[in-house]
């Protein structure tokens, strides 16, 4: 899933709050959109699906919608194999 390292802040700036992410609290600062998380994350859209606050988009979908301190997102993860 997320590596333990990711820092979702800039520089020395407090964090307004936190994100929920897969049950984890991280940091969050301001605002942004699922498209930035998932870019901070290093998580490509295309093999993910997100749930924001019980909304779920389909893979690649949602990637405009608005993040803010507080909000709870999943991501789960398409595994291939055979």
């Amino acid at each position: 899933m997320m590596a333990a390292g990711h820092a979702l802040t800039a520089g020395s700036q407090k964090p307004a709050g936190e994100l929920v992410v897969n049950g984890r609290r991280i940091p969050w600062q301001g605002t942004s959109t699922v498209g930035g998380l998932l870019q901070r994350l290093d998580v490509k859209p295309e093999r993910v699906v997100v749930e924001l606050n019980g909304e779920i988009f389909k893979r690649g979908e949602g990637m405009e919608a608005p993040l803010n301190a507080g909000d709870r997102v999943e991501l789960v993860h398409f595994v291939g194999g055979g």
